[in-house]
């Protein structure tokens, strides 16, 4: 069942239809939570055979490869700035964009799978792949912004873990999906003057697959979001931009970007962990399943935690348990117990920071201003880290992938230190959001009254 945010006194309220549990997980939630899971099976269908398709099939070097995916990221970052300031934009009616927005981003990734069987050159895959970047970037802002709209302040973290667990599920299920059709469809290399049935047979499931995503967005998720009404003038982007001038938000921003700076990518830890820890090349593939399903399995319990201690604090410790996961790869220790040890505290580290950064922004954003707040903080590390990437690949060239972790280990120590002091984690969120609340109140109030 849809609940609204209670900070809203100008939004209609929705009508009764029962008695709704104090602290439930809403309808909402678990409706986007159904789609992300959908969508993300979909995607990771054709993101666990791409690499091989473009290096065995069409002879694309990893660095060629590597340099397609970056740059790919880091635009669906930009996007995502673009994604949460049209969300927020009224209609006619008042109401904010946020199903739109999030409905032509799901709908722009699910119309690149069908594609992917046309194209058969590298550059035009690469094409095929900034359009489904581009959907990634609309759709990310606005569904964040109807998740903490739809929730109660004081429970959306757990909200968000709800999510990010759904969401995870699908990360689990897609490559084993993609497995299961390659076997099916008796394999998947594309040898020189070979068939090309195997990538296509997962091109179109991905491709129906993505299509049922869109399909539960546009039946089962509401369109009501918060609205200050028809007359209330629409934000532009430099007021999306000028966001940043709100304390709160400013300060998680930097801290943010910071500790992105410092983030090994999940792909130069799975390097490390193969070669440090001495696990078979051949189940280097399964490295990212052991990450998602910590996440999975931490993701709620930790999201309901945050909301109880407070969510900068968990947010920090997040960070605290992945930089126990450097030292146990710096350590001595070897075999498959440390490989699970360091993918157990890899997937606890975006339990604890994923969700709950999507909450701690928006108890820092005003309502009417969500996407783009949300888009905000996001960009900015989604870019730290894409900039982590690359310096750290320069250092492991220059030292050695062994002493590049430990200079990142060490920057990630200080980094946290830094942002444990501008965060303030001590702070009670709850009480933090209840003021915001009744500031909030008190400012329709005036205005009414005026």
């Amino acid at each position: 069942m849809y609940v609204a945010d209670s900070r809203s006194s100008k939004a209609p309220a929705a009508p009764a239809t029962g008695a709704v549990r104090r602290g439930a997980v809403p309808g909402t939630v678990l409706a986007l939570g159904a789609v992300s899971l959908v969508t993300d099976v979909s995607s990771e269908m054709v993101t666990a055979v791409l690499p091989l398709y473009l290096l065995t099939g069409l002879g694309l070097s990893p660095l060629g490869f590597g340099l397609l995916d970056g740059i790919q990221n880091g635009f669906s970052a930009l996007v995502r700035l673009v994604g949460g300031h049209l969300a927020d934009r009224r209609g006619r009616d008042g109401a904010a964009r946020h199903k739109a927005v999030a409905a032509v981003g799901y709908g722009l990734s699910a119309l690149c799978r069908p594609l992917l069987l046309l194209v058969h050159t590298v550059p035009m895959i690469g094409a095929v792949i900034a359009v489904d970047r581009t959907g990634k970037g609309l759709r990310t802002a606005p569904r964040d912004a109807m998740i903490s709209l739809a929730t109660e302040p004081a429970h959306r973290a757990r909200a968000f873990g709800v999510h990010r667990a759904m969401d995870t599920a699908g990360a689990l299920l897609g490559p084993l999906t993609a497995f299961l059709v390659l076997r099916l469809a008796g394999g998947p290399l594309l040898a020189d003057g070979g068939e090309r049935h195997g990538y296509d047979a997962v091109f179109t499931v991905s491709a129906c697959v993505a299509a049922l995503g869109v399909l539960i967005l546009l039946l089962f998720v509401p369109n009501r979001q918060q609205a200050d009404g028809p007359s209330t003038p629409a934000p532009s982007l430099r007021d999306s931009l000028t966001l940043l001038r709100l304390p709160g938000l400013r300060r998680l921003t930097l801290c943010a970007v910071l500790l992105g700076l410092t983030t090994v990518s999940d792909s130069f830890l799975y390097l490390l962990v193969q070669r440090r820890l001495g696990l078979s090349v051949s189940l280097f593939p399964l490295l990212p399943l052991g990450t998602a399903a910590a996440f999975l399995l931490f993701a709620v319990p930790l999201g309901a935690l945050a909301d109880r201690i407070g969510r900068h604090r968990l947010f920090l410790a997040g960070h605290g348990v992945l930089l126990l996961a450097y030292g146990v790869l710096l350590s001595p220790l070897r075999g498959l117990p440390a490989v699970v040890c360091v993918l157990v505290l890899h997937g606890s580290f975006y339990a604890a920071t994923d969700g709950v950064l999507a909450a701690a922004a928006a108890d820092a954003v005003p309502a009417g201003q969500r996407g783009a707040g949300l888009a905000l903080v996001g960009t900015g590390q989604a870019l730290a880290r894409f900039g982590c990437s690359l310096l750290f690949g320069a250092l492991w060239s220059a030292v050695g992938g062994p002493a590049a972790l430990g200079w990142s280990a060490a920057a990630l120590a200080l980094c946290v230190a830094g942002a444990a002091a501008v965060l303030r984690p001590s702070e009670p969120v709850v009480v933090a959001t209840t003021t915001a609340a009744a500031a909030a109140a008190a400012a329709a109030a005036a205005e009414e009254s005026q």
